[in-house]
């Protein structure tokens, strides 16, 4: 993915708004992001284009002073490089300083998208076509947690209404040989593409502590699943000594560009992508290559969008890495309640809108 293709794309912002948005979650929290509009002439010469972009930084209380102070002036005359090295100079918070600093990774993302998105509807144009790439379409799984206590009556349900459903699950230190076991039952250790074990995290709520009995646990039980952010100890990590597990481990978390992928405890076989960890979208279009040069497999991650960056991180799957097995599924699957008419994988993208959506 070639940065170049895009950077001197021009743009021209007359007015900026934002739009909080809100809606409880499978997992149990209130989500909170904020909708980011950049919005100028549109390529007719006649009305207006606006651009959006998604903030999905996960305090509330980010999102409540943002409304509050706004952000600082970005109106002008652009290319999407410029406005990328001018949100490099500003304080994207200017209501006070995030609680952890990658949330300034996750709004400049909701700006960089927006004004792509912006910047490709001036042209008439989308994202694809400036890139040479076909939109395809996109595998998905479906992330879900089992609740507390943990069992698997969500991925019975899912499973009744979706039977070829596959899945992403988070393990915790709760899931015993018995659960392991009804899991197996009741969607096939097939089914599960990812275990995300949630080891790279540090003073979030989804924290889990590394734990070898669980690790090797579900290693074994689930012997083709994609291994996620293991926290390496010296209790775990004789666990991944092997070369065929390392083969299946992928990271997520620690992901924000190029030198953390080399900073790795070893070259990598997969990775997961979630755009808003990069910032910017010279960091992301770099980390695509560097990857494609080097074969590691990859797969797009979501971050509960409520709005227009859960089509964006679904867009750049279906150009990228379609048949990975990208954790973008439609919001639906992240409803508290299990409703009817959820989509199916593989998920068709229209071929035929401009922008960025």
């Amino acid at each position: 993915m070639e940065y170049e293709a895009i950077a001197d794309l021009p743009l021209t912002i007359e007015e900026v708004s934002t739009d909080r948005l809100e809606r409880e979650t499978s997992s149990e929290f209130t989500r909170v992001t904020t909708e980011i509009s950049l919005t100028g002439p549109a390529s007719s010469g006649d009305g207006t284009a606006t651009g959006r972009g998604e903030d999905v930084t996960y305090e509330t209380e980010d999102h409540d002073r943002l409304a509050e102070s706004g952000l600082p002036d970005l109106t002008g005359e652009w290319t999407i490089d410029s406005f990328s090295s001018r949100l490099a100079d500003l304080d994207l918070f200017p209501g006070g300083a995030p609680d952890r600093e990658v949330f300034r990774n996750y709004r400049r993302w909701s700006l960089e998208s927006a004004a792509l998105d912006l910047a490709l509807r001036q042209a008439d144009t989308d994202l694809g076509s400036e890139l040479g790439r076909t939109a395809d379409p996109v595998r998905f799984v479906a992330s879900t947690r089992l609740g507390e206590p943990p069992t698997t009556d969500r991925l019975e349900s899912l499973r009744e209404r979706v039977p070829d459903l596959e899945f992403k699950l988070d393990p915790i230190p709760a899931w015993d040989a018995e659960l392991v076991a009804a899991i197996g039952e009741t969607v096939g250790t097939d089914a599960v593409r990812i275990l995300d074990l949630k080891g790279r995290y540090e003073g979030t709520e989804v924290d889990v502590p590394a734990d070898p009995d669980l690790y090797e646990r579900v290693l074994e039980a689930f012997p083709e699943a994609v291994i996620e952010d293991p926290a390496l100890t010296d209790e775990t990590r004789p666990l991944f000594e092997d070369s065929a597990v390392r083969s299946r481990v992928s990271w997520d978390a620690p992901i924000h560009g190029i030198a953390d992928i080399e900073a790795l405890p070893w070259e990598p076989d997969w990775l997961n992508i979630k755009p808003s960890r990069f910032g910017s979208l010279e960091s992301l279009c770099e980390t695509i290559a560097y990857c494609d040069e080097r074969d590691v497999r990859l797969y797009g991650g979501g971050q509960f969008e409520l709005g227009v960056g859960r089509g964006q991180i679904q867009r750049l799957a279906s150009l990228c890495y379609p048949d990975g097995p990208n954790d973008v599924a439609p919001r639906a699957y992240n409803d508290p309640d299990v409703g009817d008419g959820l989509p199916r994988s593989p998920l068709e993208l229209s071929t035929e809108s401009v922008g960025f959506r």
